[in-house]
C-alpha cells in the first residue's frame, strides 16, 4: 500500500499536520508514506522519521505531476487543498481524502466578523481526514525531528545564557503579526532573564536595534544566524518561548514549552492556536494567548497583512506587555 500526504507550506501549518502523518504510518507500519511539500520547505520535515520517501515542487507542476503518477499511489491525503491540488487530483489517480478548509468561514471572520468557525483545531481537522482510512489520534501531539548534524551546541553561544533562557521569537510572516519595535524592546526591557531573540535573517536588524536599545544586558540576537533547524533547537532548550503567529511558536509546542502566544492581525479564532495533545503533561501542555480585547477589527485577516487596514494597530499596539512578562517568569 502506497499513501501521499500534500502539504505544501507554510512551516507552522506542516507543523500542525505531523500527527496525521504520524498516526497514519503507526496504523499501516508497512506501507510507504510519502510526503510532497515546496522545495523551500525541506527542512522543515527531512529528519521525519514517519516519511519513507519526500517529493518537492518548485515551479515546475507538470514534471512534478508526471513523477507523482508514476508512484501509482493508493491513496492520498491533501492536507492543503488549492488549486494546484485540484489540478493535481486530474493527473493522479488514486483515492482522494481531503480535509475541511473551512475557506468560507475564516473569510466570514476576517472580512465581516461573524464567527461561524466550526470548533476544531486545524490539526484536530487533518486527523479527522483520516478516519475513513481507520486512523485516529494517539494524542501525543506535534512532532519536530532536527538532524543532528544542526543541532546546536549551547557552550558556543553568550555564557549568560548556558544555564537557561527564555525565547522571544520577534519575527513573522507579516507585519501585523508582529509587535512593533518598541512594544518588543519594552518585553525585552522588562524580562529580568536571560534571553535570546529568534527570528530569520530578514529580523537580523530589528533584533540588533533591540539589542541596542534594551536595557537587559542579558540579551542576545540570534536572528540570521542559524538555520531553521538550528533556530528550533534553541527554542528545544529554551525554559519558555514568546512568540508572535509563526512557525517557532508550533514548534514549541512539539517539544512541548510553556508558549506565550501573541495575536494581532490574526487569531486563535481560525483554528490555529497552540496545541499539544491530549496525552501531554498538564505541565506541558500550557500556553496563554494574548489579545487585545474589544477589538471589533480582530483578526483582520488569516494570514496576517503588510499594513494595518485601519491604521492604528491597535491589536499590537495596546498589548499588554506586563502580563505577558508576568506570565513568562511566573507561570500560569
Amino acid at each position: 500500500m502506497k499513501f501521499l500526504v500534500i502539504r505544501f507550506s507554510s512551516i507552522g501549518d506542516i507543523v500542525l499536520a505531523t500527527p496525521a502523518i504520524r498516526c497514519l504510518k503507526k496504523r499501516y507500519p508497512d506501507a510507504e508514506l510519502h510526503f510532497l511539500t515546496k522545495k523551500k520547505m525541506k527542512a522543515v520535515t527531512e529528519a521525519n522519521p514517519y516519511i519513507d520517501k519526500f517529493h518537492y515542487f518548485d515551479k515546475d507542476f507538470k514534471g512534478m505531476a508526471t513523477a507523482l503518477k508514476a508512484e501509482q499511489f493508493d491513496y492520498v491525503i491533501d492536507l492543503h487543498k488549492n488549486l494546484r491540488t485540484l489540478r493535481l487530483r486530474f493527473w493522479i489517480r488514486a483515492k482522494w481524502y481531503s480535509y475541511r478548509k473551512l475557506s468560507l468561514q475564516k473569510f466570514l471572520l476576517t472580512k465581516f466578523h461573524w464567527d461561524v468557525m466550526a470548533k476544531e483545531h486545524i490539526t484536530t481537522r487533518s486527523l479527522n481526514t483520516l478516519l475513513p482510512l481507520d486512523v485516529s489520534d494517539d494524542g501525543l501531539g506535534l512532532d519536530y525531528f532536527i538532524p543532528d548534524r544542526e543541532k546546536v551546541d549551547l557552550r558556543t553561544l553568550p555564557e549568560f545564557l548556558h544555564q537557561g533562557y527564555g525565547a522571544v521569537v520577534i519575527g513573522a510572516s507579516y507585519y501585523t503579526k508582529k509587535l512593533p519595535p518598541e512594544k518588543l524592546t519594552e518585553l525585552i526591557d522588562r524580562l529580568n532573564y536571560p534571553v535570546m531573540l529568534m527570528g530569520g535573517p530578514e529580523d537580523t536588524l530589528i533584533g540588533d536595534q533591540i539589542i541596542s536599545n534594551t536595557k537587559n544586558k542579558k540579551a542576545w540576537n540570534s536572528c540570521g544566524k542559524f538555520s531553521l533547524n538550528g533556530s528550533a533547537d534553541l527554542v528545544r532548550q529554551a525554559d519558555w518561548v514568546i512568540s508572535h503567529d509563526t512557525g517557532l511558536q508550533y514548534i514549541a509546542c512539539a517539544f512541548q514549552k510553556r508558549v506565550m502566544a501573541i495575536w494581532g492581525g490574526t487569531s486563535p479564532k481560525l483554528a490555529v492556536e497552540p496545541y499539544y495533545g491530549a496525552k501531554a503533561s498538564a505541565t506541558a501542555r500550557s500556553y496563554r494567548n494574548y489579545i487585545v480585547p474589544n477589538l471589533p477589527c480582530q483578526p483582520c485577516s488569516n494570514f496576517g497583512l503588510k499594513a494595518c487596514p485601519k491604521k492604528h494597530f491597535n491589536c499590537m499596539r495596546l498589548q499588554n506587555i506586563e502580563a505577558i512578562v508576568r506570565d513568562a517568569l511566573q507561570g500560569f
